[in-house]
């Protein structure tokens, strides 16, 4: 491989990769991955992605997901707050809406207005909820990335229209529920793609042998990269290039 990726989303605090992250990450730079984005889900993770970040030379977000939005404090801003004091953090989030389980919209505008205030991107999560998701959004002077985007042209057309960036995983190289996404990745301007693992799940299908584990991985992000060459018609290198120039340009960080 000539080409050196970002993985705009790794859940590295995750309880499957307990014990193995120094491994994790070795893999992941011999397979070209150059820099990950801890995500950070409630604040413990984020203060484990925090502290994985600091010791490992990467980034993290800072937030609170939809599912555990039903445990957010009172004092949810000012921890946040003092998380992406750190130059490590990079965005608030994962934040956002899923419908498939909770409605929790208040805590995504607290998110929303706090990445507002601090002039920090969000990484955020939708699930069957783009209208009510692109409603709040019309409210906030917000930038970021829908993570993992599953969604319709329709979502897809105002996402871009607001100026998000759209990151795309492994569910794109699944044969069998990534095919209106397939038909929807050339939609996407190369100048706002980014793709992610999201590790430990969603692991690509159309990796070769087929891992004895079904745990996905930062090092299989090439993947991913590999089906998007082909869905654009240009090299993977192509997309490399154009993925990592827009993380380290949304999450205004100097390339290493």
């Amino acid at each position: 491989m000539t080409y050196t990726l970002v993985d705009a989303g790794v859940n590295l605090t995750n309880h499957q990769f307990d014990g193995e992250h120094q491994a994790i990450i070795a893999r992941a730079n011999a397979a070209g991955v150059q820099a990950m984005l801890l995500i950070g889900c409630d604040v413990p993770s984020s203060e484990q992605s925090l502290t994985l970040a600091k010791h490992y030379n990467q980034f993290s977000t800072a937030g609170v997901h939809p599912h555990d939005a039903k445990d957010a404090t009172n004092e949810l801003e000012t921890t946040l707050t003092q998380l992406a004091s750190n130059d490590c953090v990079v965005a608030i989030g994962e934040c956002g809406l899923d419908y498939n389980r909770d409605i929790q919209r208040s805590v995504l505008k607290r998110q929303l207005a706090l990445a507002e205030k601090l002039n920090l991107p969000v990484y955020l999560h939708e699930r069957d909820a783009s209208e009510d998701m692109l409603n709040i959004l019309a409210d906030y002077n917000v930038r970021g990335v829908l993570h993992c985007f599953t969604g319709n042209a329709q979502a897809l057309k105002h996402y871009l229209a607001l100026g998000l960036y759209i990151g795309i995983t492994g569910w794109v190289c699944d044969e069998r529920r990534g095919k209106a996404l397939q038909q929807l990745v050339p939609s996407i301007p190369l100048e706002r793609l980014l793709i992610e693992t999201d590790a430990p799940f969603l692991i690509p299908r159309t990796i070769t042998p087929k891992p004895k584990s079904r745990k996905n991985e930062p090092a299989y992000l090439s993947y991913v990269c590999e089906t998007l060459a082909k869905l654009y018609n240009v090299e993977p290198s192509t997309i490399a290039a154009h993925s990592t120039a827009n993380f380290y340009s949304l999450f205004d960080i100097a390339g290493r």
